[in-house]
């Protein structure tokens, strides 16, 4: 039973992050709306891209982001993996390659965005080496006048 209640908690945790990231950009410029909240776009290459890596790991994944991330944002990842395993649906690919045409013309990554509800770039920023979930949540806040 003990371990049935632990698999039943340790679902519901990871639905709930999962669900924290928008399956569409549509649907999160839908939401940035409904909710008056600016959007987080991040350009990445979640298998050949080593800073993007690091900084879903140590960023983006952490309970520290997402908390904080959940309440004030609208999260939204736009992916271009490389390896054949990992590739995106076609359209989910076609989306990632209006947005980097859009946003990201230079192809940096990671590249992350914030935008206000109705797509207007408020600034940017990457990759910060030794930095803490908290200082990349008031970098990302500083961008939000």
């Amino acid at each position: 039973m003990k371990n049935i209640l632990t698999f039943i908690v340790l679902l519901v945790a990871t639905t709930i992050q999962a669900q924290e990231w928008q399956d569409s950009f549509e649907g999160a410029v839908t939401k940035a709306k409904e909710e008056d909240k600016p959007i987080v776009l991040v350009f990445s290459g979640s298998d050949w891209c080593a800073p993007c890596i690091r900084l879903k790991k140590h960023i983006l994944d952490s309970e520290e982001f997402m908390a904080y991330a959940s309440e004030n944002y609208v999260l939204f990842n736009a992916d271009f993996p490389r390896k054949k395993q990992n590739q995106l649906p076609e359209s989910k690919a076609l989306v990632n390659k209006t947005l980097i045409e859009k946003y990201n013309p230079k192809g940096y990554f990671p590249l992350v965005l914030v935008l206000d509800k109705n797509e207007h770039v408020l600034g940017e920023t990457g990759f910060v080496a030794r930095t803490t979930p908290d200082n990349y949540l008031k970098k990302l806040n500083s961008f939000i006048k």
